[in-house]
């Protein structure tokens, strides 16, 4: 990719040619303008003609394909940093792995007060159970661990973590020698991440700023609270992503919201909501997302953490404020309980007033047709994880051992979602599933229920304006005039429309019909590589050599 640049201050206006624009302007362009942190024209190759001696720059996109950038509508960004950095067990291959990998961290990080580690399960090692405490103490040289399960809903702590925490052993989900869960796990993790110093936290924002970055996301929407992080690392990666290029910072804070000074404390920190993991129930995988029948391999139907008067309670105060609220909810019965708090607080306030707010739901996997229907009454943003279904499901996957065949297959309905007319929001919730939008695109084209399909576009889609639609904003993560320059330049091979099966008009995938086309996402082949992405008219990554 070859530029040209015009002596002096950065560039003020640049024109892209030679390439293929993704742009609903214009199904077939091939060139771009922006001017300052906007995009100006879009269209094709003789056109640009006119623009080439009044710019500042011109890149010559040698074919490369241009565009919106992603938007990742669901982050941890200092745990994704730990991980990204530190002790990563998501690709241990078993237990001896996994110890393994904890022994050579600890001996790595002899400075370290705690160590940190994410992404160990179980249910894929053949040994079918996680480390025991006493592995674990020796395996960390009798110092203080925490280990967070891969859906981070449990965690495993040796001994001398435990003895820094005053009364866990009283709370909630404590267990003599199994993953930690509910009460017990919230004050294990506060403890563990106190330990992490301003520097450390700062590397870690840093190293999830940077491969979002490289990934062609210019959007995180970061989900804090105080169950799961600090005020002070929320206002951090705030202030860390203003001051320095990289990818725009949304931030959420979940945490219950009554009255008016509760609403002016969320906005205070920077929030633009009181949403994210403001949790209803825990999750599949830790036995603790809120089913109304019990779990295929355990007795019991989970954890319900919020019932539907406390829902209605803290959307009429958001809805008051004018702020944005939200949930995590994964099972049936907290799904109830989030749909009939809702639809109470639109019967006090007037559901008009509770839709214009775009409440959102983070996860909504098990959700039912009566679910859905309320998602689109009440104007719902479905923020969902199509990396979840690629971990997760199918016939043999996490999914159908916690629930059965029968009702893993419901799980995750997009099609279903936009049928209904319910906006989509993409995310990874990362470090649960790793930033890669491509791979959620894809993920989302090819769900493991052929049913719940949807077409590349409308993925694309969920993955750039979705998540922009879900701050309310709906100028942004498109590439028409008037919008934010935030865009990436992929190599990629040849562009198609894929659909998810033959139900799909035929007009719609042949060239004629003026859809843009996307990349080749078929399982099995390479995805595109991010060449450059660029925010607000800077460029915030390049990749070397091109």
């Amino acid at each position: 990719m070859s530029e040209r640049t015009a002596s002096g201050d950065e560039p003020r206006t640049v024109l892209l040619r030679g390439g293929e624009v993704y742009s609903p302007a214009d199904p077939f362009a091939t060139a771009m303008v922006t001017e300052g942190d906007r995009v100006a024209w879009v269209g094709s190759e003789g056109a640009a003609d006119s623009f080439a001696d009044g710019v500042d720059d011109v890149v010559d996109l040698e074919g490369a394909l241009v565009t919106p950038a992603f938007t990742d509508a669901h982050v941890h960004a200092t745990p994704t940093g730990l991980a990204l950095t530190g002790l990563d067990l998501s690709g241990a291959a078993d237990l001896g792995d996994a110890l393994a990998r904890v022994r050579a961290h600890a001996r790595d990080r002899p400075g370290d007060r705690v160590l940190l580690g994410h992404g160990w399960d179980a249910g894929g090692w053949p040994e079918r159970r996680p480390p025991s405490r006493a592995e674990l103490d020796a395996a960390a040289g009798g110092r203080p661990l925490y280990l967070t399960r891969i859906d981070v809903h449990s965690a495993l702590v040796t001994t001398a973590l435990l003895e820094a925490v005053p009364g866990v052993r009283e709370l909630a989900g404590f267990t003599g020698d199994g993953p930690l869960t509910a009460a017990a796990h919230h004050a294990v993790r506060a403890a563990a991440y106190a330990s992490v110093t301003p520097a450390q936290r700062a590397a870690a924002q840093r190293a999830t700023l940077r491969r979002a970055a490289e990934l062609g996301v210019g959007s995180l929407h970061e989900c804090a609270g105080p169950e799961i992080s600090s005020p002070e690392d929320l206002t951090a990666l705030l202030a860390l992503a203003a001051d320095e290029p990289g990818p725009r910072v949304f931030g959420y804070w979940a945490e219950a919201v009554t009255n008016a000074k509760d609403a002016r404390r969320v906005r205070e920190l920077g929030a633009v909501g009181a949403a994210g993991d403001l949790f209803a129930d825990g999750s599949l995988g830790s036995h603790t997302a809120h089913l109304h029948a019990p779990y295929a391999d355990a007795p019991h139907t989970g954890t319900a953490h919020l019932d539907a008067a406390a829902v209605a309670a803290h959307v009429t105060a958001c809805t008051e404020a004018g702020l944005q609220a939200g949930f995590h909810a994964i099972g049936d019965a907290a799904l109830t309980a989030v749909t009939d708090g809702v639809r109470t607080a639109a019967a006090r306030l007037g559901t008009e007033r509770v839709r214009a707010l775009r409440h959102r739901v983070e996860h909504a996997e098990m959700l039912t047709p009566g679910h859905i229907d309320a998602f689109a009454e009440l104007a719902l943003i479905a923020s969902v994880q199509p990396g979840f279904d690629a971990a997760w499901g199918g016939e043999e996957g996490m999914y159908a051992e916690r629930l059965g065949v029968e009702r893993a297959r419901t799980l995750n309905p997009f099609a279903d979602l936009l049928r209904a007319g319910v906006p989509l929001a993409f995310g990874s919730d990362s470090p649960v599933t790793p930033l890669g939008p491509w791979a959620a695109v894809r993920a989302a084209a090819f769900h493991r229920t052929p049913g719940h399909r949807v077409s590349a576009r409308a993925a694309f889609t969920a993955h750039t304006r979705g998540g922009w639609r879900a701050l309310g904003r709906d100028d942004a993560g498109v590439l028409v005039p008037g919008a934010p320059a935030d865009y990436a330049v992929w190599r990629a091979g040849e562009l198609l429309v894929q659909a998810p099966d033959t139900r799909v008009a035929n007009w719609s995938t042949d060239p004629r019909s003026g859809t843009p086309g996307l990349p080749d996402l078929t399982p099995g082949g390479q995805l595109p590589l991010c060449l450059r992405t660029v925010v607000g008219g800077r460029t915030v990554h390049e990749r070397p050599n091109e």
